[in-house]
C-alpha cells in the first residue's frame, strides 16, 4: 500500500455572497475529488492546536503528525534548514519578507502593507535586492540568506524569540502599529525601506506596473528546531513535493527526501503536473511508502483577496494535479490510500489564516464507497466526523482506524 497527502494550502474558505453564499471549494468545479469524495469519505479535522497561531507551520506539522506543542520551534528556523543553515543553539532565525509598501509621503510609520508578497517577485530579482540590503546591514551578530519568491531569512546571533506581526495579518493597514519593539530590527527595516525604493530593480517593476518589493518585513522567530525523523516515527519512507522553504524545511528537519520539480514555484501557475508526476515516480520507482505534495497557490490567491482566482488555483488542483496522481497510480496498479485538505482556512474576507477545523478527504483504492456526497467545508461538517487532534490525521490514513 502507498500512501499520499495532497495538501492545498488556506483551500478552506467562509461562505461568499458573491457566489451564492458557497465557499470557492464548493462553488470550484472539482470532479476528481467529488468522486473519490462519493467513494471514500470525508469529515473534518482540527489542524491548529487551541492557543497556538493559526500558520503554515504549526498547521503542515499537525498534518504530518507532529504535535506542534511538542515540536514547534518556530517557522523560520524550519526554513532555515531548507535554505541549509546550520544554525547554532544560540542563534535564532527570523522570516524576512520582501513586502510592497505604500511609497507615500509621509513617515516611515505612517506607510501602508499594500502586498506581504511583492507582487509573487521571482526569486531572481528578490536575491539581487536582498544582497543590496545585505551589503549596507549585515554584520556579525545579522546575516541574511536568500529563500524562494519573496521570502528570505535573516540570523540573529545570540537574539532573543520576539512577537512579531506577519505583513499578510496587516494588508491594508498602516505599519506603525505593528512594527518591532526591538530597535535594531525596527532600525533595519527603515534603512531597508530607504536601500530598496529607488533601487533599479524596482524602478522597473513600477514602470511595468508591478509592486516594488521596497522594504524587508522581520517576523517568525524561533529556535533550531528538533524534529524526529518520519521514518522512525512512523515506519514510512517519506517524501516531500514542494516550492516552499517551510515545507521542505520540514521534510529536512523530519529526514524526508525532498523533491525539486522544476517550474514549481509556490504560485497560482505553478507546474501541477510536475508535481503530480514526481509524487508518483517517488512511490513507484524509487520505493518509497509515503508522499507529501503541498501546495501554496489556494494560500496566496486567498492572501491576495481574489475570489476568481483562488477558484481557479482549487481548479487546477483538481484537475491537473489529484487527477493526474489517481490516473497513474491506477495506471501503474498500485494499491494507494490518499488524504486530501487544506492546512487551515485562508478566508478571503479577511485575507489572512484562521484556526477554523478544515475539511479532509480520505480514499481508499481498495475499500471503495458508494455515497452521494461530494468534497468541500458544508459537506464535511454535515458528515458530523471530527478529528479534533490533527496530528493524529496520518495515523488514520496509514491504518484506517482513529
Amino acid at each position: 500500500m502507498k500512501y499520499i497527502v495532497v495538501l492545498g494550502d488556506g483551500m478552506a474558505d467562509r461562505p461568499i455572497d458573491a457566489l451564492g453564499g458557497k465557499t470557492p471549494l464548493e462553488y470550484a468545479e472539482t470532479p476528481t475529488m467529488d468522486r473519490l469524495a462519493a467513494e471514500g469519505e470525508i469529515g473534518m479535522v482540527h489542524t491548529i492546536p487551541d492557543g497556538m497561531k493559526p500558520g503554515s507551520d504549526t498547521a503542515n506539522l499537525s498534518v504530518l503528525g507532529y504535535d506542534p506543542k511538542r515540536y514547534y520551534s518556530g517557522r523560520s528556523p524550519l526554513e532555515a534548514l531548507s535554505i541549509g543553515v546550520d544554525m547554532k543553539p544560540t542563534d535564532i532565525a527570523l522570516r524576512c519578507n520582501l513586502v510592497t509598501l505604500s511609497e507615500e509621503n509621509v513617515p516611515f510609520e505612517e506607510q501602508t502593507v499594500i502586498d506581504h508578497s511583492s507582487g509573487e517577485i521571482e526569486t531572481k530579482e528578490a536575491a539581487e535586492l536582498l544582497e543590496a540590503v545585505r551589503k549596507e546591514l549585515e554584520n556579525e551578530s545579522y546575516r541574511f540568506y536568500a529563500g524562494t519568491s519573496y521570502r528570505h531569512l535573516l540570523i540573529w546571533e545570540n537574539g532573543s524569540v520576539l512577537d512579531l506581526i506577519q505583513p499578510h495579518d496587516v494588508l491594508g493597514q498602516k505599519i506603525g502599529l505593528n512594527l518591532p519593539q526591538d530597535k535594531i530590527l525596527l532600525d533595519m527595516m527603515k534603512k531597508s525601506y530607504d536601500i530598496l525604493r529607488n533601487h533599479p530593480i524596482n524602478t522597473e517593476r513600477k514602470k511595468a506596473g508591478k509592486n516594488s518589493a521596497n522594504c524587508c518585513w522581520f517576523w517568525g522567530a524561533g529556535t533550531r528546531p528538533a524534529l524526529s525523523s518520519f521514518e522512525e516515527k512512523t515506519k514510512k519512507k517519506g517524501a516531500m513535493v514542494s516550492a516552499v522553504d517551510l515545507l521542505k524545511g520540514i521534510a529536512v528537519g523530519s529526514s524526508m527526501k525532498v523533491i525539486t520539480v522544476e517550474g514549481a514555484n509556490g504560485a497560482l501557475n505553478t507546474n501541477y503536473e510536475g508535481k503530480a508526476d514526481a509524487a508518483v515516480d517517488v512511490l513507484t520507482k524509487q520505493g518509497y511508502d509515503f508522499v507529501y505534495v503541498h501546495v501554496e497557490a489556494p494560500d496566496e490567491m486567498g492572501h491576495q483577496g481574489s475570489i476568481e482566482k483562488k477558484i481557479k488555483a482549487i481548479e487546477y488542483l483538481d484537475q491537473r494535479l489529484i487527477s493526474r496522481i489517481v490516473q497513474r497510480m491506477e495506471q501503474a496498479g498500485e494499491a494507494f490510500r490518499l488524504a486530501v485538505l487544506p492546512d487551515h482556512p485562508t478566508p478571503i474576507c479577511i485575507r489572512t489564516h484562521t484556526a477554523e477545523n478544515v475539511p479532509y478527504l480520505l480514499y481508499d483504492s481498495t475499500n471503495r464507497k458508494k455515497r452521494k456526497q461530494e468534497y468541500n467545508e458544508r459537506a464535511a461538517e454535515a458528515s458530523g466526523r471530527l478529528i479534533r487532534e490533527g496530528h493524529r490525521l496520518i495515523d488514520y490514513l496509514f491504518t484506517g482506524q482513529e
